[in-house]
């Protein structure tokens, strides 16, 4: 069973930065590609990034060029480095493996919240 603790989420006023963590219990961190997801107010989960076990990243649209993410395999560890934020940003986010398990099993997330 994989656990996943997500940390760093915090109140930052628009055109802040912050750096989301992931840590993760797993046997296979290493040949997995990870993902970061975020649940947005009145909306359902949806991905934002991702990072193959090649280190290949991929973003959606809205957050290109703002967002990064990277992997540090021997710590088991996945960041989100998130600059120029936006209140649209707002969420829960969370990481998984991508694509995300079928079972549903997520971790709790980190709340960040972007407002002035």
């Amino acid at each position: 069973q994989v656990q996943l603790v997500e940390s760093g989420g915090a109140l930052v006023q628009p055109g802040g930065s912050l750096t989301l963590s992931c840590t993760v219990s797993t046997s296979d961190f290493t040949h997995n590609d990870w993902g970061w997801y975020r649940r947005r107010p009145g909306l359902g989960r949806d991905w934002v990034a991702r990072i193959s076990r090649n280190y290949a990243a991929y973003y959606v649209g809205s957050v290109t060029g703002r967002f990064s993410i990277s992997r540090n395999n021997f710590e088991k560890t996945v960041y989100l480095r998130m600059n120029y934020l936006k209140p649209e940003d707002t969420g829960v986010y969370f990481c998984n493996t991508y694509p995300p398990p079928s079972n549903g099993a997520w971790g709790q997330g980190t709340r960040v919240t972007v407002s002035s």
